[in-house]
């Protein structure tokens, strides 16, 4: 599936890709090649994935908010933001942008992305809110999506990582996104029974809505 700008900026397209379950340092490591090598002309990208289990650390993370880790990994890395956990069952979304060439700010981007899960949740009959000190998208107060940006070079890496249906007891090792006690939960735990595929398509028209992108199939 490919993700085309509007008519004002028809020279920019968003390729979505649907990658799996993986690993997460191989991917970490193509998400950062990809910016590294990206020319001006380059079309931006939406990766779609499942990651093994995994905790990863912020650049501003503190070790104290590990508490438990157990047998999975835990991998320091180049987004902002504390810890967070990824594992099956879990929509993963890294976001490539070229935020010079679509004229975007880092805090446009977050509230994109935050705007278009809580879009989505709405339709399904669920009230969603951010908040201002700490991003993402909350569910009667328990995160059901974590971010997590970096921009290099004027394009963004990283992304959004959306609770489907996972195994939720590995968020109760950490104190989640770096708060004592946060609460977590999952589009399951709310009713709704959906696979990671479908909510990941089901979800684009909103991101796309949001970013005045329209949306073609290939």
């Amino acid at each position: 599936m490919v993700v085309a700008i509007t008519e004002q900026r028809q020279s920019c397209v968003l390729r979505v890709k649907h990658l799996g379950v993986r690993e997460y340092t191989p991917v970490w490591r193509e998400m950062q090649s990809f910016t590294e090598r990206r020319s001006a002309q380059a079309a931006d990208e939406l990766w779609l994935l499942e990651h093994q289990p995994v905790f990863t650390l912020g650049m501003n993370a503190k070790p104290e908010h590990l508490l438990a880790c157990g047998d999975i990994p835990v991998i320091p890395v180049d987004r902002g933001g504390q810890v967070t956990y990824h594992g099956p069952g879990q929509m993963v979304v890294y976001i490539m942008l070229d935020l010079r060439r679509l004229g975007l700010g880092i805090r446009q981007l977050v509230e994109a992305l935050e705007k278009s899960v809580i879009d989505w949740l709405a339709a399904q009959n669920i009230c969603a809110q951010t908040r201002r000190e700490a991003p993402g998208v909350y569910v009667d107060g328990a995160k059901i999506a974590a971010l997590g940006l970096r921009v290099r070079r004027g394009c963004s890496y990283h992304g959004l990582a959306f609770n489907v249906d996972m195994d939720l007891e590995p968020f109760s090792r950490i104190n989640p996104c770096g708060y004592q006690g946060l609460a977590v939960t999952q589009l399951s735990d709310l009713g709704v029974a959906l696979s990671v595929d479908e909510v990941s398509e089901g979800w684009q028209p909103y991101l796309a809505s949001q970013l005045d992108y329209t949306v073609r199939s290939d």
